[in-house]
């Protein structure tokens, strides 16, 4: 007798293959055939008047406001979801992530600090994550850590805290509010199952396998945002961190976090505020209301985009290079400028950069639109 296998796959298992077959096509092609195949898409990049640009871009340092009515510099890097594996079962994901300590410890003049987004690990492993802060103690400036739900469902955050300390704090830097929220809660879906911590966090990591309740920020969470957020002025501005995106963007993937308007609702208060989230893996803008909203790029895999609800403030990232697994991958920069609002650069490697500008989200995309990709998708 045998057992009938689930037709279930998730879609990052449904990428994977899409690439493993196109490859596997790849291979079967004879050398003229493939000669063929490489010179074509080489023109097509040169008839773009496209070249390998060189690597992180320096940028024009911008000014926070503090208390005092003294301004300072102020910019930050961010490295997001490297998806660790150890080394032995899987150093492309390693070596990215060690790409992307390169690209932020070359920065001139060093950025006021680096902020991790969130899924270091892949599953959760107290080895994947002990390589993630080995690599990450190389990062020359300060660096603030976030938690991703890869890094929390093995152990429920029990090698995250001893690593790295508790998921949720906020701290001040030269006149902005900084929050680091922990956006991926989930209801216990796990204990009646009784699942095993690896089940647990399988499903967890399969986004859309339909088990698992969406994320949250839960009712513990927006209570502290709300007891944090009470002693600071409503002009001071804020900055948000989060690891999946603090709005409803598209729930089967779970690119979604479910009590979003709850704490947008907390957060309106505030003139300017900005939510700056990983979990996506691309270039992804947003404003709804006061608040502007920007994607982190991962150094692991780009995701494609969402089939719905994309929002129309979104810089869309073609990705044209079948040959190149890390197309569409990076880390980069952010600019406070002096109202609190941001100019996002993402470090997309192999490309040039795309600055998302603070002006394009406040005009609604009136001003400042970004150039669009010149190379088409694959």
């Amino acid at each position: 007798m045998t057992t009938k296998k689930s037709a279930w796959k998730s879609i990052e298992t449904k990428h994977m293959e899409e690439r493993d077959s196109l490859f596997r096509g790849l291979a079967k092609l004879d050398r003229r055939s493939f000669m063929k195949v490489s010179l074509a898409a080489g023109a097509a990049v040169a008839s773009q008047g496209l070249v390998t640009p060189h690597s992180f871009q320096p940028v024009k340092v911008a000014y926070g406001q503090t208390p005092g009515g003294q301004k300072g510099n102020f910019r930050f890097a961010y490295i997001s979801d490297s998806h660790l594996y150890e080394r032995k079962l899987n150093d492309r994901f390693v070596n990215a992530l060690m790409r992307a300590v390169d690209d932020v410890n070359a920065m001139d003049p060093q950025p006021d600090f680096v902020f991790y987004g969130g899924d270091l690990a892949q599953l959760g492993q107290p080895k994947e994550l002990e390589l993630g802060a080995q690599i990450l103690k190389s990062v020359k400036a300060p660096l603030r850590m976030m938690v991703g739900e890869h890094d929390w469902y093995f152990d429920l955050g029990d090698k995250w805290r001893e690593l790295f300390g508790q998921p949720q704090y906020s701290f001040d830097h030269k006149g902005v509010h900084c929050v680091v929220l922990n956006s991926v809660v989930e209801k216990d879906f796990w204990s009646a199952r009784k699942l095993s911590p690896m089940d647990r966090m399988k499903t967890v990591a399969g986004l859309d396998n339909g088990v698992q309740s969406p994320f949250t920020v839960g009712d513990e969470g927006r209570k502290w945002l709300a007891q944090d957020l009470a002693k600071i002025p409503a002009s001071t501005p804020l900055i948000v961190f989060s690891h999946s995106p603090l709005y409803k963007l598209y729930k089967p993937w779970n690119f979604w976090t479910d009590d979003a308007e709850q704490v947008q609702a907390i957060l309106r208060k505030f003139q300017n505020v900005t939510v700056l989230h990983g979990h996506t893996h691309q270039l992804l803008s947003n404003r709804i209301g006061n608040i502007s909203f920007h994607g982190f790029l991962s150094t692991a895999w780009p995701w494609p985009y969402a089939p719905e609800g994309l929002p129309e403030l979104t810089v869309q990232m073609a990705r044209p290079d079948p040959f190149d697994p890390q197309d569409g991958c990076g880390d980069g920069s952010v600019q406070v400028l002096a109202n609190g609002l941001v100019d996002k650069v993402y470090n997309l490697w192999n490309r040039n950069p795309v600055t998302v500008r603070s002006s394009f989200l406040a005009s609604k995309g009136g001003k400042d639109k970004p150039a669009a990709a010149a190379r088409t998708s694959f």
